[in-house]
């Protein structure tokens, strides 16, 4: 019996089909028209139809290389490639900070976000006054390894992460459910820029090795213009690809969280263990600080995305659990760290560095009290799994608040 045959017996039977096309999607497909122009009454079909045709009817009468979005986006990643080498040159000449290039790729994204949500005008003057002041300001720092200077390259990255998050919402920036979106595009943006840089630097490889085969050394001169460029050309092309709802990067992300919160705790346990069991003291010792600090936000950066790709309802699962003993073990980490670097500053005095890691701790010591007691509401039934990702979503802007602090004032403050 054919499949369009069984699709028609099971018309009224929603479970056995949505079996038959998980089983062979393509088989089922091809077999739906033959059913759909036999039966095109019936409601359960209609909704088939719309189901495995929308996008396709939503496109018809335009090539994909021809749509506006597509257009756009391939005129964004030219000029963030062409940018990024102009600005590779001068990093070379040594006339700017490396730190620029993220001038020549991070702002074309946000250009895209601008042209896909058109936001208000103000919205959009304030982020290009918002670059522009960052960009102007960084080239008045002189070029020197001071840490207050230092420390602004380090916290622009953060800055221009919350300013490209606002062209992402929009005009929907206060929503926590826009906030949340542009927290799981960064997830699946990396997973799908990676996936597509492991391609580009086989190929790199590839091409720099049949080179090297007629006696021709063109690595400098390939890695400068080639990768360069086409690393800079594919962030704006993987954000396009994220946006578009690239199947991709969205069915990987739910599993990655829910692998990496257990081994990450898992790993966090035993880690903890083994400090208090070879002695290991973060008050007196500096770069294990310095360590304690980095697990600190690998954590907490593991349990936000963990949060992000939870469940909506109400059901409690393995993985709140989980996400719980995680935020647990992180507090007691950052009171670890938070103690061990005021005792630093009341003994060995202020420094950039100290001050900048006291503000980052305090941050996230609030943050993981508010995330903490909204799980503690959830799991005990008092209130829904809206109040955690409200506790994850509404914060963001104290981090770039804070970096902004850092990157505007203690170049000033401190020299």
């Amino acid at each position: 019996m054919g499949m369009n045959n069984l699709i028609i017996e099971n018309m009224d039977n929603p479970q056995k089909l949505e079996r038959m096309y998980r089983k062979d999607p393509k088989a089922f497909e091809k077999s739906f028209s033959l059913a759909w122009e036999q039966h095109p009454d019936s409601q359960v079909l209609s909704i088939w139809y719309e189901r495995l045709y929308f996008t396709e009817a939503a496109n018809t009468g335009k090539y994909p290389l021809l749509q506006k979005g597509f257009l756009i986006m391939s005129i964004l990643a030219l000029l963030a490639g062409v940018c990024t080498r102009i600005i590779f040159h001068y990093v070379e000449q040594e006339v700017i900070a490396p730190i620029n290039l993220v001038f020549g790729i991070i702002p074309f994204i946000a250009a895209y976000f601008v042209y896909k949500n058109t936001p208000k005008k103000r919205i959009i003057y304030s982020l290009a006054a918002l670059y522009l002041s960052a960009v102007f300001y960084l080239n008045l720092l002189p070029l020197n390894d001071d840490d207050s200077i230092v420390l602004a390259y380090l916290h622009l990255p953060i800055f221009l992460w919350v300013l490209t998050g606002l062209g992402y919402t929009g005009n929907d920036y206060s929503k926590s459910s826009s906030r949340l979106a542009y927290i799981k595009f960064n997830l699946e943006y990396c997973i799908l820029y990676a996936s597509m840089a492991v391609s580009g630097m086989v190929l790199a490889v590839l091409t720099m090795q049949l080179f090297n085969f007629v006696g021709l050394d063109i690595e400098d001169f390939y890695f400068s213009n080639v990768v360069l460029f086409g690393a800079a050309a594919l962030a704006v092309v993987a954000a396009y690809l994220v946006s578009m709802n690239l199947k991709l990067a969205k069915n990987i992300t739910p599993y990655i969280a829910k692998i990496f919160s257990p081994l990450v705790l898992v790993t966090l346990l035993v880690y903890l263990i083994t400090v208090l069991w070879v002695g290991e003291n973060p008050f007196l010792d500096r770069n294990f600080l310095i360590v304690f600090n980095g697990i600190l936000l690998g954590v907490l950066a593991v349990t936000i995305f963990s949060i992000t790709e939870s469940e909506s309802d109400d059901k409690k699962r393995i993985s709140d659990y989980i996400n719980f003993a995680l935020i647990v073990l992180s507090l007691i980490i950052n009171i670890v760290a938070l103690s061990a670097i005021v005792f630093r500053l009341s003994s060995y005095g202020i420094t950039p560095n100290r001050v900048a890691v006291t503000g980052v701790n305090i941050l996230i010591f609030a943050n993981l009290i508010w995330i903490m007691f909204s799980y503690m509401g959830f799991l005990r039934n008092k209130t829904g799994p809206s109040t955690i990702q409200d506790a994850v979503t509404k914060y963001l802007p104290v981090y770039g608040l804070w970096a902004a602090f850092v990157l505007f004032t203690f170049p000033i403050i401190f020299n």
